[in-house]
């Protein structure tokens, strides 16, 4: 595991691979208008200052805007990957390297090394995170259950509390 003495915690694959993330990131940022336009005005009026947000999503280039977006509407980011298999190197690399995001992700992991190296105990979670939401979710009043498990992630936001 790689972890930064100054800047972002990370483990990802390889930041070499930052300079290729970054072109594909805006690559992809260019086909997303809709997401441009709410970073742009986050990025102006800044809601998410002194906001915590920990994702547990697919880690590709186009979470990666998401996650910018985020950033530059002032919170702090951390990110995972939710499934190993549809990590994008690259883009884990440009967040750590070029945005300064602390990441979690490398692609094509084992489920052992997956929760060893997100230090998961097996005894608490033997399920994906999406089987245990629902199961939390499900209980409440209003939640429709999306149709498969991939198609539900988490993002956790933490206001700090002011005494």
């Amino acid at each position: 595991m790689t972890v930064a003495t100054k800047g972002p915690a990370y483990d990802v694959a390889d930041l070499e691979l930052a300079d290729l993330g970054a072109r594909r990131t805006e690559w992809a940022g260019r086909e997303m208008p809709v997401l441009r336009q709410i970073r742009e005005r986050v990025a102006k009026e800044r809601p998410y200052e002194g906001i915590r947000i920990a994702a547990c999503l697919h880690v590709t280039t186009e979470t990666a805007n998401l996650v910018q977006a985020f950033r530059d509407g002032g919170a702090s980011v951390a990110l995972c990957a939710s499934n190993p298999l549809s990590t994008q190197d690259d883009a884990a690399a440009a967040l750590v390297a070029r945005d300064g995001i602390s990441v979690f992700a490398r692609k094509g992991e084992d489920r052992d090394t997956y929760f060893r190296r997100h230090r998961i105990p097996e005894e608490v979670v033997r399920e994906d995170a999406a089987r245990a939401g629902f199961r939390f979710l499900g209980r409440r009043p209003g939640f429709t259950r999306p149709r498969d498990a991939r198609e539900f992630y988490f993002l956790v936001f933490e206001r700090p509390v002011t005494p």
